[in-house]
């Protein structure tokens, strides 16, 4: 009979595991990923000292912080970046390579989560790049292994204020819901479901998006707490010209710090319209919040700014009121809390120059095609040789190329070459180099490569140098977007007393050790294209 033991116990007879197993923690009953828009690494440290006790300050002295992650790709944008948490998959398999890119099979602009098939649920207005399916994510998420894991008893729901935010991290099982900008409901699509919850439906009756209507965001604090910061305070009023709730109010309230308290909200509203962190099968659920206000005044006036350091104040005081209600709803000792970033951000290049004396500038995208289509006009006769773009992505036309008797690699070489003369450019990578794998051993390099998916990146893929960014042409805000250390490093947080030692980890991590981790945790397969390890230094 011995020979026909299982394979797992026969193997566990041939190292005589007789002995009791050590005692495991229990599974979590509620898994909280949090994801904050646009937070750089930086500014956790820089602001420490003034954050409240429940919020930030708990995450950093009872969980896990990793300060030296990363979001390991060289396309740092919100799209990317989400894709990235919870699949644990670089954009060369998720396929999502940027917040919008150019459609290969007809040359318009792709948006990351557009799907024609589907609308939002309700009355809310649908456009036609609008985010309503997570069609374009090429790969599964934790949430997906999670329900399948448990015969599909797992809840898995996501909340953000942007489309992107929410149903990226949501996966392909799970359920999103996100901000709509005509109306400040939140609310979900078609793909999902073809009417809300009762849940749903009773918080859109109460209207709290109304209560913001004439409120004023001033700062926090007294004005010595801002000391060194630059720009002006933050003053706001959040009206519309009609004097009334509209579209343009809803719109202001997005680009304010209340947008996340309103996110927060509906989580809250969906922990228990839902039961989360309480599934009868005795499962676990899980909750992914992206908050997106903090992006926002980011790109309107710098991670330097006044404003930004009071709207990351204010978001630490709506994590501990956050915390403060799961702590009472399901207790946190029974959830296992992460937080992260889809990415950083760069300084403006005005503060770059002025303070830290950089000498850096904004890049003309647009420019930067017309100059080269003119440079391929003169050096090969071609008409528009580069058909279209999508920044950092540019796409030769290769079709003509042929036409003309030319060779691919000979218009690619010379396109980086004339780039590679222009002002601000660090680095180009062609479609040759991608597939040949000739794309040398930097670190640059690596990164871009990652973000480059042989089927729809484009055939041209450019690097800006150091604090240089493309857009904002006006010179007014930044961005974010490069493969350098002040967009790629994010904070990447573990809580949760029974998993996870409590500590500051100097180890090098990715956000895509996220989804690995938890699954471990989880004791669920990681998704499929993970690639990121288990963190197995901060777990007990």
């Amino acid at each position: 009979m011995a020979k026909y033991l299982i394979p797992a116990l026969a193997l566990a007879a041939s190292f005589g595991a007789h002995a009791a197993p050590a005692k495991q923690p229990a599974q979590p009953k509620l898994v909280l990923v949090m994801a904050v828009d646009g937070l750089p690494q930086e500014q956790v440290t820089r602001y420490a000292h003034q954050f409240g006790q429940g919020g930030f300050r708990r995450l950093l002295e009872q969980g896990a912080w990793f300060s030296n992650a990363h979001q390991a790709h060289g396309i740092t944008v919100t799209a990317v970046g989400h894709a990235a948490i919870l699949s644990g998959a670089y954009p060369y398999q998720h396929g999502i390579i940027g917040n919008n890119w150019v459609n290969p099979a007809n040359g318009g602009s792709m948006y990351c989560t557009e799907d024609a098939n589907y609308q939002y649920v309700g009355n809310e207005k649908t456009d036609p790049h609008d985010g309503t399916s997570p069609a374009n994510l090429r790969v599964d998420t934790l949430g997906d292994q999670l329900r399948y894991a448990t015969g599909q008893k797992s809840k898995v729901i996501t909340v953000s204020g942007k489309d992107r935010g929410a149903i990226l991290l949501g996966g392909k099982t799970g359920t999103a819901y996100m901000y709509m900008e005509e109306s400040g409901n939140f609310a979900s699509s078609t793909f999902y479901m073809k009417e809300h919850p009762q849940w749903v439906q009773k918080y859109q009756a109460g209207k709290p998006q109304e209560r913001y209507y004439g409120v004023k965001w001033k700062p926090l604090l007294a004005d010595s707490a801002y000391a060194g910061d630059y720009g002006d305070a933050p003053s706001l009023q959040l009206s519309s010209e009609s004097g009334k709730t509209d579209a343009a109010y809803y719109k202001r309230l997005k680009e304010s710090p209340f947008l996340d308290e309103l996110t927060a909200e509906f989580a809250q509203a969906a922990i228990e319209g839902e039961n989360l962190g309480k599934n009868p099968a005795g499962v676990p659920d899980l909750l992914a919040v992206s908050f997106s206000a903090h992006d926002l005044a980011n790109h309107g006036y710098g991670p330097e700014s006044k404003i930004s350091h009071d709207h990351l104040l204010r978001l630490d005081r709506m994590l501990s009121n956050f915390f403060s209600y799961i702590d009472k709803r399901i207790g946190m000792d029974n959830v296992l809390v992460v937080l992260t970033a889809d990415h950083g951000f760069a300084n403006t290049p005005e503060f770059a120059n002025e303070v830290q004396k950089a000498g850096v500038n904004r890049i003309d995208g647009k420019k930067l095609v017309e100059d080269l289509n003119a440079h391929l006009s003169s050096r090969f006769g071609l008409n528009k040789g580069v058909s279209a773009y999508s920044i950092p992505n540019l796409h030769l036309d290769y079709a003509q190329i042929e036409n003309k008797g030319l060779k691919r690699e000979e218009v690619e070489n010379a396109a980086a070459r004339f780039l590679l003369s222009q002002p601000g450019l660090a680095d180009v990578f062609t479609r040759t180099q991608m597939e040949s794998g000739a794309v040398g051993g930097t670190r640059i390099a690596t990164l871009m490569r990652r973000a480059w998916n042989r089927q729809i990146s484009g055939d041209l893929m450019v690097v800006a140098k150091p604090h240089w960014i493309f857009g904002f042409p006006t010179g007014k805000g930044t961005t974010h977007g490069s493969p350098y250390a002040y967009d790629t490093n994010v904070p990447l947080i573990v809580m949760g007393k029974p998993w996870v030692k409590t500590g500051h980890y100097g180890q090098y991590a990715e956000v895509v050790d996220i989804a690995p981790t938890l699954a471990y945790l989880l004791n669920v397969r990681p998704p499929a294209g993970a690639e990121g390890r288990v963190l197995t230094e901060a777990l007990k």
